[in-house]
């Protein structure tokens, strides 16, 4: 980090430390969408916050809600990284079986739908898989679509196609 940054930047940490610390669970969330093992989830939770205060100084709260950004921005980030680690291993490992406590207590069908439903949207290509997360995360369409730069059009059709898509790979008998 560069430490040389104006003396108006330091006024910015605990703001930006609130604002991070407040929606953190978006993070978390992303992590975890794109992260299979605790300690990847870990480096990407790091590499986001720091990029989002690299970024920060631009962050305008006219233009976006501080929540939307930072989704972008850690999508973004993300998804650099996904790709970048695509480059370095071309197959494709199945999800650790690292499930929530809160998923523990389920009833084994129940976790193991969970389960199944988690591989199937780490299969999905990024811009789809992070996608399903909002969608899974309770936005609606119109922030999805702000969120992932598309239209709020594709995003319905995009979701349609996906919920099919996962519905046969999930029950491929019905």
């Amino acid at each position: 980090m560069d430490m040389t940054r104006p003396a108006t930047d330091i006024d910015l940490r605990p703001r930006f430390a609130a604002l991070l610390e407040q929606h953190r669970g978006i993070v978390l969330k992303v992590a975890r969408g794109y992260c299979r093992h605790p300690e990847d989830r870990l480096d990407l939770v790091q590499e986001i916050s720091v990029q989002a205060w690299a970024a920060f100084e631009e962050f305008d709260p006219a233009r976006a809600r501080f929540s939307t950004w930072l989704y972008r921005l850690a999508l973004n980030v993300a998804i650099s990284q996904w790709r970048r680690q695509q480059h370095r291993q071309r197959h494709h490992a199945a999800l650790a079986d690292d499930l929530p406590a809160a998923d523990d207590r389920a009833p084994p069908e129940q976790r193991h739908a969970l389960h199944q439903l988690e591989v199937a949207i780490h299969a999905l290509p990024p811009l789809d898989r992070a996608l399903m997360l909002l969608h899974l995360d309770d936005h609606d369409h119109r922030q999805i679509a702000e969120v992932l730069g598309i239209s709020v059009a594709n995003v319905s059709t995009r979701l349609h196609r996906l919920r099919q898509q996962l519905r046969t790979r999930l029950n491929p008998t019905d």
